[in-house]
Protein backbone atom coordinates (compact mmCIF):
# COMPACT_ATOMS: atom_id res chain seq x y z
CA UNK A 1 0.00 0.00 0.00
CA UNK A 2 1.26 3.51 -0.86
CA UNK A 3 0.22 6.46 1.32
CA UNK A 4 1.31 10.12 1.22
CA UNK A 5 2.17 11.22 4.76
CA UNK A 6 4.66 13.34 6.69
CA UNK A 7 5.91 10.45 8.85
CA UNK A 8 5.68 6.70 9.28
CA UNK A 9 3.17 7.09 12.13
CA UNK A 10 1.00 9.40 10.01
CA UNK A 11 1.08 6.90 7.14
CA UNK A 12 -0.20 4.13 9.40
CA UNK A 13 -2.93 6.42 10.75
CA UNK A 14 -4.04 7.57 7.30
CA UNK A 15 -4.12 4.00 6.02
CA UNK A 16 -6.56 3.08 8.83
CA UNK A 17 -4.52 0.00 9.74
CA UNK A 18 -3.99 -1.41 13.20
CA UNK A 19 -0.38 -0.45 14.14
CA UNK A 20 0.16 -3.95 15.57
CA UNK A 21 -0.45 -5.40 12.09
CA UNK A 22 2.16 -3.21 10.37
CA UNK A 23 5.40 -5.06 9.68
CA UNK A 24 7.38 -2.19 8.10
CA UNK A 25 7.00 1.27 6.61
CA UNK A 26 9.30 2.19 3.71
CA UNK A 27 9.82 5.50 1.89
CA UNK A 28 8.98 5.28 -1.81
CA UNK A 29 10.92 7.67 -4.04
CA UNK A 30 12.33 11.07 -3.20
CA UNK A 31 9.56 13.38 -4.47
CA UNK A 32 8.54 14.37 -0.94
CA UNK A 33 12.04 15.54 -0.09
CA UNK A 34 12.21 17.62 -3.24
CA UNK A 35 8.83 19.16 -2.53
CA UNK A 36 9.89 20.05 1.00
CA UNK A 37 12.73 22.12 -0.38
CA UNK A 38 10.52 23.90 -2.89
CA UNK A 39 7.32 24.50 -0.94
CA UNK A 40 7.19 28.22 0.04
CA UNK A 41 5.79 27.74 3.52
CA UNK A 42 6.22 31.32 4.75
CA UNK A 43 4.75 32.79 1.55
CA UNK A 44 1.86 30.33 1.75
CA UNK A 45 1.20 31.40 5.35
CA UNK A 46 1.30 35.09 4.40
CA UNK A 47 -1.15 34.62 1.53
CA UNK A 48 -3.52 32.36 3.45
CA UNK A 49 -3.47 34.78 6.40
CA UNK A 50 -4.33 37.68 4.07
CA UNK A 51 -7.21 35.81 2.40
CA UNK A 52 -8.67 34.51 5.66
CA UNK A 53 -8.32 37.95 7.22
CA UNK A 54 -10.21 39.43 4.27
CA UNK A 55 -13.23 37.30 5.12
CA UNK A 56 -12.85 34.39 2.71
CA UNK A 57 -13.58 30.88 3.90
CA UNK A 58 -10.74 28.41 4.35
CA UNK A 59 -11.59 26.24 1.34
CA UNK A 60 -12.25 29.29 -0.81
CA UNK A 61 -8.91 30.78 0.20
CA UNK A 62 -7.04 27.60 -0.63
CA UNK A 63 -8.82 27.31 -3.98
CA UNK A 64 -7.69 30.85 -4.80
CA UNK A 65 -4.11 29.89 -3.97
CA UNK A 66 -4.39 26.82 -6.19
CA UNK A 67 -5.61 28.94 -9.11
CA UNK A 68 -2.74 31.43 -8.85
CA UNK A 69 0.00 28.84 -8.34
CA UNK A 70 2.12 28.01 -11.39
CA UNK A 71 4.51 25.46 -9.86
CA UNK A 72 3.12 21.94 -10.26
CA UNK A 73 4.53 20.53 -7.01
CA UNK A 74 3.09 23.38 -4.93
CA UNK A 75 -0.25 23.30 -6.75
CA UNK A 76 -0.52 19.54 -6.18
CA UNK A 77 0.07 19.94 -2.44
CA UNK A 78 -2.57 22.68 -2.17
CA UNK A 79 -5.03 20.71 -4.28
CA UNK A 80 -4.53 17.72 -1.99
CA UNK A 81 -5.44 19.87 1.01
CA UNK A 82 -8.55 21.24 -0.71
CA UNK A 83 -9.74 17.74 -1.56
CA UNK A 84 -9.23 16.52 2.00
CA UNK A 85 -11.08 19.54 3.41
CA UNK A 86 -13.99 18.90 1.05
CA UNK A 87 -14.07 15.32 2.34
CA UNK A 88 -14.55 16.66 5.87
CA UNK A 89 -11.04 16.28 7.26
CA UNK A 90 -9.60 19.01 9.49
CA UNK A 91 -6.89 21.25 8.07
CA UNK A 92 -4.12 19.78 10.24
CA UNK A 93 -4.86 16.22 9.08
CA UNK A 94 -5.06 17.39 5.47
CA UNK A 95 -1.65 19.05 5.80
CA UNK A 96 -0.24 15.95 7.47
CA UNK A 97 -1.23 13.92 4.45
CA UNK A 98 0.34 16.35 1.98
CA UNK A 99 3.78 14.78 2.18
CA UNK A 100 6.74 16.64 3.62
CA UNK A 101 5.59 20.11 2.53
CA UNK A 102 4.43 20.98 6.06
CA UNK A 103 6.77 20.35 9.00
CA UNK A 104 5.45 18.83 12.24
CA UNK A 105 5.76 22.17 14.09
CA UNK A 106 3.51 23.86 11.57
CA UNK A 107 0.95 21.06 11.71
CA UNK A 108 0.95 21.14 15.52
CA UNK A 109 0.33 24.90 15.50
CA UNK A 110 -2.61 24.51 13.11
CA UNK A 111 -4.02 21.56 15.09
CA UNK A 112 -3.96 23.60 18.31
CA UNK A 113 -5.72 26.51 16.57
CA UNK A 114 -8.51 24.20 15.42
CA UNK A 115 -9.59 23.76 19.04
CA UNK A 116 -10.03 27.52 19.49
CA UNK A 117 -10.96 28.56 15.95
CA UNK A 118 -8.07 31.05 15.82
CA UNK A 119 -6.39 29.95 12.59
CA UNK A 120 -5.40 33.51 11.65
CA UNK A 121 -3.61 33.94 14.99
CA UNK A 122 -1.77 30.65 14.49
CA UNK A 123 -0.63 31.64 11.00
CA UNK A 124 0.48 35.03 12.28
CA UNK A 125 2.48 33.42 15.08
CA UNK A 126 4.25 31.09 12.67
CA UNK A 127 5.06 33.90 10.23
CA UNK A 128 6.48 36.02 13.08
CA UNK A 129 8.41 33.02 14.42
CA UNK A 130 9.97 32.27 11.03
CA UNK A 131 10.79 35.95 10.48
CA UNK A 132 12.64 36.09 13.79
CA UNK A 133 14.57 32.90 13.02
CA UNK A 134 15.50 34.21 9.56
CA UNK A 135 16.60 37.55 11.03
CA UNK A 136 19.10 35.83 13.33
CA UNK A 137 20.44 33.72 10.45
CA UNK A 138 20.82 36.78 8.23
CA UNK A 139 22.76 38.62 10.92
CA UNK A 140 25.20 35.74 11.23
CA UNK A 141 25.46 35.32 7.46
CA UNK A 142 26.02 39.03 6.78
CA UNK A 143 28.67 39.20 9.50
CA UNK A 144 30.60 36.35 7.86
CA UNK A 145 30.53 37.71 4.28
CA UNK A 146 33.55 40.02 4.54
CA UNK A 147 35.81 37.53 6.40
CA UNK A 148 34.89 34.84 3.86
CA UNK A 149 35.64 37.20 0.96
CA UNK A 150 38.94 38.22 2.55
CA UNK A 151 39.91 34.62 3.13
CA UNK A 152 38.99 33.66 -0.44
CA UNK A 153 40.96 36.50 -2.08
CA UNK A 154 43.96 35.92 0.18
CA UNK A 155 43.94 32.21 -0.59
CA UNK A 156 43.81 32.91 -4.33
CA UNK A 157 46.81 35.24 -4.06
CA UNK A 158 48.77 32.63 -2.10
CA UNK A 159 47.88 29.90 -4.62
CA UNK A 160 48.95 32.19 -7.49
CA UNK A 161 52.30 32.85 -5.85
CA UNK A 162 52.94 29.17 -5.09
CA UNK A 163 51.65 27.81 -8.41
CA UNK A 164 52.88 30.44 -10.88
CA UNK A 165 55.49 32.82 -9.47
CA UNK A 166 57.55 30.42 -7.31
CA UNK A 167 58.16 27.87 -10.14
CA UNK A 168 59.59 30.63 -12.34
CA UNK A 169 61.91 31.79 -9.60
CA UNK A 170 62.97 28.18 -9.12
CA UNK A 171 64.04 27.96 -12.78
CA UNK A 172 66.07 31.18 -12.37
CA UNK A 173 67.94 29.90 -9.30
CA UNK A 174 68.33 26.37 -10.62
CA UNK A 175 71.74 26.92 -12.21
CA UNK A 176 73.15 29.34 -9.65
CA UNK A 177 74.67 26.59 -7.43
CA UNK A 178 74.52 28.92 -4.45
CA UNK A 179 73.86 27.92 -0.85
CA UNK A 180 70.35 29.20 -0.19
CA UNK A 181 68.60 29.53 3.18
CA UNK A 182 66.68 26.43 4.24
CA UNK A 183 63.21 27.97 3.89
CA UNK A 184 64.11 29.40 0.49
CA UNK A 185 65.34 25.99 -0.66
CA UNK A 186 62.14 24.34 0.50
CA UNK A 187 60.03 26.95 -1.25
CA UNK A 188 62.00 26.67 -4.47
CA UNK A 189 61.88 22.87 -4.32
CA UNK A 190 58.11 23.18 -4.15
CA UNK A 191 58.27 25.42 -7.23
CA UNK A 192 60.45 22.91 -9.06
CA UNK A 193 58.02 20.13 -8.16
CA UNK A 194 55.11 22.09 -9.59
CA UNK A 195 57.11 22.89 -12.71
CA UNK A 196 57.99 19.26 -13.44
CA UNK A 197 54.90 17.48 -12.07
CA UNK A 198 52.24 20.17 -12.18
CA UNK A 199 49.52 17.95 -13.63
CA UNK A 200 50.00 15.25 -10.99
CA UNK A 201 49.95 17.81 -8.17
CA UNK A 202 46.80 19.40 -9.63
CA UNK A 203 45.04 16.02 -9.86
CA UNK A 204 46.05 15.16 -6.29
CA UNK A 205 44.78 18.52 -5.02
CA UNK A 206 41.48 18.06 -6.87
CA UNK A 207 41.14 14.55 -5.44
CA UNK A 208 41.76 15.83 -1.91
CA UNK A 209 39.20 18.59 -2.43
CA UNK A 210 36.61 16.14 -3.74
CA UNK A 211 37.29 13.79 -0.83
CA UNK A 212 36.83 16.67 1.61
CA UNK A 213 33.53 17.73 0.03
CA UNK A 214 32.31 14.12 0.01
CA UNK A 215 33.23 13.75 3.68
CA UNK A 216 31.35 16.93 4.60
CA UNK A 217 28.26 15.57 2.88
CA UNK A 218 28.17 12.66 5.33
CA UNK A 219 26.10 13.24 8.43
CA UNK A 220 28.61 11.45 10.66
CA UNK A 221 31.44 13.73 9.57
CA UNK A 222 29.34 16.87 10.07
CA UNK A 223 28.28 15.72 13.52
CA UNK A 224 31.90 15.00 14.46
CA UNK A 225 32.91 18.46 13.22
CA UNK A 226 30.11 20.09 15.23
CA UNK A 227 31.17 18.16 18.34
CA UNK A 228 34.73 19.40 17.85
CA UNK A 229 33.47 23.00 17.57
CA UNK A 230 31.39 22.54 20.73
CA UNK A 231 34.58 21.63 22.61
CA UNK A 232 36.11 25.06 21.89
CA UNK A 233 35.30 26.94 25.13
CA UNK A 234 34.16 30.35 23.84
CA UNK A 235 32.61 29.09 20.61
CA UNK A 236 30.90 26.12 22.25
CA UNK A 237 29.29 28.39 24.83
CA UNK A 238 27.86 30.66 22.14
CA UNK A 239 26.61 27.72 20.09
CA UNK A 240 24.84 26.49 23.22
CA UNK A 241 23.19 29.88 23.70
CA UNK A 242 22.09 29.92 20.05
CA UNK A 243 20.56 26.47 20.44
CA UNK A 244 18.75 27.56 23.60
CA UNK A 245 17.35 30.62 21.83
CA UNK A 246 15.89 28.46 19.04
CA UNK A 247 14.56 25.98 21.60
CA UNK A 248 12.79 28.62 23.69
CA UNK A 249 11.44 30.53 20.69
CA UNK A 250 9.94 27.41 19.12
CA UNK A 251 8.55 26.11 22.39
CA UNK A 252 7.12 29.54 23.19
CA UNK A 253 5.33 29.67 19.84
CA UNK A 254 3.76 26.27 20.48
CA UNK A 255 2.71 27.15 24.02
CA UNK A 256 1.07 30.40 22.90
CA UNK A 257 -0.74 28.41 20.22
CA UNK A 258 -2.27 26.09 22.80
CA UNK A 259 0.05 23.08 22.49
CA UNK A 260 0.65 21.36 25.87
CA UNK A 261 4.13 21.76 27.35
CA UNK A 262 5.03 18.06 27.21
CA UNK A 263 3.87 17.70 23.61
CA UNK A 264 5.68 20.89 22.60
CA UNK A 265 8.96 19.72 24.12
CA UNK A 266 8.69 16.41 22.30
CA UNK A 267 8.25 18.26 19.00
CA UNK A 268 11.07 20.78 19.43
CA UNK A 269 13.69 18.25 20.47
CA UNK A 270 14.65 17.67 16.81
CA UNK A 271 15.73 21.28 16.26
CA UNK A 272 18.61 20.84 18.73
CA UNK A 273 21.96 19.27 18.05
CA UNK A 274 22.05 15.50 18.75
CA UNK A 275 24.26 16.03 21.79
CA UNK A 276 21.65 18.38 23.32
CA UNK A 277 18.57 16.23 22.76
CA UNK A 278 19.00 13.97 25.83
CA UNK A 279 18.82 17.11 27.99
CA UNK A 280 15.31 17.83 26.71
CA UNK A 281 14.29 14.25 27.49
CA UNK A 282 15.66 14.64 31.03
CA UNK A 283 13.80 17.92 31.50
CA UNK A 284 10.60 16.34 30.21
CA UNK A 285 11.01 13.43 32.62
CA UNK A 286 11.44 15.88 35.54
CA UNK A 287 8.30 17.79 34.51
CA UNK A 288 6.27 14.58 34.33
CA UNK A 289 7.49 13.76 37.83
CA UNK A 290 5.90 16.97 39.08
CA UNK A 291 8.82 19.39 39.15
CA UNK A 292 8.39 22.94 37.94
CA UNK A 293 9.54 24.00 34.49
CA UNK A 294 12.38 26.14 35.88
CA UNK A 295 13.61 23.33 38.12
CA UNK A 296 13.43 20.79 35.28
CA UNK A 297 15.26 23.05 32.84
CA UNK A 298 17.93 23.85 35.42
CA UNK A 299 18.47 20.18 36.26
CA UNK A 300 18.82 19.37 32.54
CA UNK A 301 21.23 22.29 31.93
CA UNK A 302 18.88 23.96 29.47
CA UNK A 303 19.04 27.42 31.02
CA UNK A 304 21.37 30.33 31.46
CA UNK A 305 21.22 32.37 34.69
CA UNK A 306 19.04 34.98 32.97
CA UNK A 307 16.76 32.37 31.41
CA UNK A 308 16.30 30.67 34.80
CA UNK A 309 15.16 33.88 36.46
CA UNK A 310 12.79 34.68 33.61
CA UNK A 311 11.29 31.17 33.72
CA UNK A 312 10.58 31.62 37.42
CA UNK A 313 8.84 34.92 36.69
CA UNK A 314 6.82 33.24 33.93
CA UNK A 315 5.73 30.49 36.31
CA UNK A 316 4.47 32.99 38.84
CA UNK A 317 2.70 35.10 36.20
CA UNK A 318 1.31 32.12 34.27
CA UNK A 319 2.57 33.30 30.87
CA UNK A 320 5.26 30.74 30.04
CA UNK A 321 4.80 31.05 26.28
CA UNK A 322 5.36 34.81 26.27
CA UNK A 323 8.25 34.51 28.72
CA UNK A 324 10.00 31.93 26.54
CA UNK A 325 9.71 34.34 23.61
CA UNK A 326 11.37 37.00 25.73
CA UNK A 327 14.14 34.61 26.73
CA UNK A 328 14.78 33.84 23.06
CA UNK A 329 14.79 37.55 22.15
CA UNK A 330 17.27 38.30 24.95
CA UNK A 331 19.65 35.55 23.82
CA UNK A 332 19.28 36.52 20.15
CA UNK A 333 20.38 40.07 20.98
CA UNK A 334 23.25 38.65 23.02
CA UNK A 335 24.30 36.48 20.07
CA UNK A 336 24.10 39.44 17.68
CA UNK A 337 26.40 41.49 19.92
CA UNK A 338 28.85 38.60 20.22
CA UNK A 339 28.90 37.96 16.45
CA UNK A 340 29.56 41.66 15.83
CA UNK A 341 32.40 41.68 18.38
CA UNK A 342 33.92 38.44 17.08
CA UNK A 343 33.79 39.71 13.49
CA UNK A 344 35.49 42.97 14.39
CA UNK A 345 38.21 41.00 16.16
CA UNK A 346 38.60 38.28 13.54
CA UNK A 347 38.90 40.54 10.49
CA UNK A 348 42.18 42.28 11.45
CA UNK A 349 43.65 39.00 12.70
CA UNK A 350 42.79 37.32 9.40
CA UNK A 351 44.24 40.22 7.41
CA UNK A 352 47.44 40.04 9.48
CA UNK A 353 47.80 36.27 8.95
CA UNK A 354 47.20 36.48 5.19
CA UNK A 355 49.57 39.43 4.88
CA UNK A 356 52.22 37.57 6.87
CA UNK A 357 51.99 34.46 4.66
CA UNK A 358 52.12 36.46 1.43
CA UNK A 359 54.99 38.59 2.73
CA UNK A 360 56.90 35.50 3.87
CA UNK A 361 56.59 33.89 0.42
CA UNK A 362 57.79 37.05 -1.31
CA UNK A 363 60.74 37.49 1.08
CA UNK A 364 61.83 33.88 0.69
CA UNK A 365 61.72 34.24 -3.11
CA UNK A 366 63.83 37.40 -3.10
CA UNK A 367 66.16 36.47 -0.24
CA UNK A 368 68.80 34.87 -2.53
CA UNK A 369 68.81 38.07 -4.60
CA UNK A 370 69.34 40.14 -1.46
CA UNK A 371 72.23 37.87 -0.41
CA UNK A 372 73.79 38.10 -3.89
CA UNK A 373 73.57 41.87 -3.83
CA UNK A 374 75.18 41.89 -0.40
CA UNK A 375 78.09 39.70 -1.53
CA UNK A 376 78.74 41.92 -4.56
CA UNK A 377 79.02 44.93 -2.31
Amino acid sequence: MSVDAASAEAAVRLAAIDPSEVLSVRLLGSWTRGRQRRFPLVLFSHELLALVGAGLGLVESLEALVEKESRPEVRDALQHIVQRLQEGQPLSLAMEGAGAAFPPLYIATVRASEKTGALADALGRYVAYQAQIDAVRKKIASASVYPALLLGVGSLVIVFLLAYVVPRFASVYEGSHRDLPLLSRLLLQWGALLQSHGSAVLIAAAALLAAGVHALMRAQVREALVRALWRIPALGERMHVYQLARFYRTLGMLLRGGVPLAGGMEMVVDILQPAQRPRVQRALAHIRQGRSVSQAMEAAQLVTPVALRMLRVGERAGNMGEMMDRIAAFHDEEMARWVDWATRLFEPILMAVIGFVIGLIVILMYLPIFELAGSLQ
